[in-house]
């Protein structure tokens, strides 16, 4: 695969409505758009982390003769939940926001999800900017219009359609990010490569390669994936499946993990990576994925993640989430599975006998 270095200049794509700014000259664009729209005000929404991190960055980039206010929620997926929603929706009300006000998400992917779910039902639809500021919000949250919050432990099961006006990507922010934050990110990447794009795959696949120099045109590249994807069916009907590859086996781990107070939380990414190697080994099964293709996919997934710990009653648990899953219909459990590396398939039926098989291949060590 062919990279090259990237320059200076901004770099934009053009989404369903709306444009995503790569470089720091979207805030120029931001600052441009908001002062010509003449909002009432601003409202920042961003976590403990971006205020201290990422805020005064964000704030000496951005050209606006608005009146804002901040926002700061505590950061963590388990406070992606209505009641902090309805926090945020009460502060500004007592900030004075009204239905000229406008949002800008700070964050990562927890900020990007319920701050696009609140503007987009505050006053019945506010302007939603998005700023994300982790790899995972840039590559994937902050693109596609989808918005949210858990509820129960269930992932997103509370949410709308609704497009920001913008979004910018300013990848400063990530030189404060940890690793584990930085691969959450990056599992997302890998999937865009499985999905559709085998030689971008196989160029992240060995992640000791990656040159930080490089990593705008490869956050380009994620976007550019799930922008087209998201152009062509933007509701989900069918194309706009094939973004879920790993999720749903990997939104029922994290879903798991994340309400079990005897289990470590996972980060997305790190359970979206088991979901990948799992949902491509039942690939193997149903679609005939070439064997050794699957044994790459494990390999440099594992080589990446690790290895996660996940015991005969883990799993079970894990199988009781999965009825959860969006994807479902009458009952039934449907996968995205892989016919080959870079070509995908959706609404995929499969069976609990066989996700169970999967749990056994992923505890299986390969041979070196």
């Amino acid at each position: 695969m062919l990279v090259e270095k990237q320059s200076h200049k901004m770099e934009i794509i053009k989404a369903d409505n709306y444009d995503i700014l790569i470089g720091m000259q979207g805030y120029d664009k931001l600052g441009e758009y908001i002062n010509q729209r003449k909002y009432s005000k601003l409202f920042i929404l961003c976590d403990n982390n971006t205020n201290e991190y990422c805020m005064a960055h964000f704030l000496a980039n951005l050209p606006v003769q608005v009146g804002f206010e901040i926002i700061e929620i505590e950061s963590g997926e388990q406070n992606k939940v209505l009641e902090i929603a309805q926090g945020v929706i009460q502060s500004m009300l007592e900030l004075g926001g009204d239905r000229k006000s406008a949002m800008i998400t700070l964050g990562g992917g927890v900020i990007t999800d319920l701050g696009g779910f609140v503007a987009s039902i505050y006053m019945r639809g506010i302007d939603c900017f998005n700023v994300p500021t982790t790899l995972l919000s840039m590559v994937d949250a902050s693109v596609g219009g989808k918005t949210g919050v858990d509820c129960d432990g269930i992932k997103n099961c509370i949410g709308t359609f609704s497009n920001p006006k913008m979004v910018v990507v300013d990848v400063t922010y990530l030189e404060t990010l940890a690793s584990d934050q930085f691969k959450s990110g990056y599992a997302e990447m890998l999937k865009h490569g499985l999905i559709v794009d085998p030689e971008y795959y196989h160029f992240l696949k060995d992640i000791s390669q990656i040159d930080l120099d490089h990593l705008p045109f490869l956050i380009y590249r994620s976007i550019q994936i799930k922008a087209e994807v998201v152009k062509e069916d933007p509701l989900e009907d069918n194309l706009r499946k094939i973004l879920n590859f790993g999720h749903t086996i990997g939104h029922a781990i994290e879903s798991y993990f994340l309400s079990n107070e005897q289990k470590t939380t996972l980060l997305h990414g790190q359970a979206i990576a088991i979901g990948m190697i799992i949902e491509a080994y039942m690939s193997c099964e149903i679609l005939d994925l070439p064997h050794n293709q699957y044994l790459d996919i494990k390999k440099h997934i594992e080589n990446i993640f690790g290895k996660v710990e996940i015991s005969l009653q883990d799993q079970e648990q894990i199988l009781h989430w999965l009825k959860f899953d969006k994807k479902n219909t009458y009952g039934q459990i449907k996968c995205v599975l892989l016919k080959q590396i870079g070509v995908a398939s959706y609404d995929i039926e499969v069976q609990k006998d066989l996700i169970t098989k999967g749990f056994e291949a992923y505890r299986e060590q390969l041979l070196k």
